[in-house]
Formats: C-alpha cells, sequence, structure tokens
C-alpha cells in the first residue's frame, strides 16, 4: 500500500500540475475550515 502512495506521489510531483494540485487543495480546505468555524461560533466570516 505505501509503495502505491509513495509512487502516485512522486509522479504527482514531477508533474507541471502539481502546483496547481496544491492550490486547489488548499483553498477547499480553507473553505471547509472557514465553514466550520461559521458553524460553531454562529457568526459569518469577519464578524
Amino acid at each position: 500500500m505505501m509503495d502505491g502512495m509513495m509512487t502516485r506521489r512522486s509522479l504527482l510531483e514531477k508533474t507541471h500540475d502539481a502546483n496547481l494540485l496544491r492550490e486547489m487543495i488548499s483553498f477547499a480546505a480553507e473553505k471547509l475550515m472557514e465553514l466550520e468555524v461559521c458553524a460553531f461560533t454562529m457568526a459569518a466570516h469577519g464578524e
């Protein structure tokens, strides 16, 4: 299992789209965290 993960990861890092994928995942994670905070605090972003 670990070998398969390492192989996919090494292939991904070699592609030119690796930075785009990292940015997309980062953006999605940030938005999900913002939604969780808003739901927990019952306050809109920036309040």
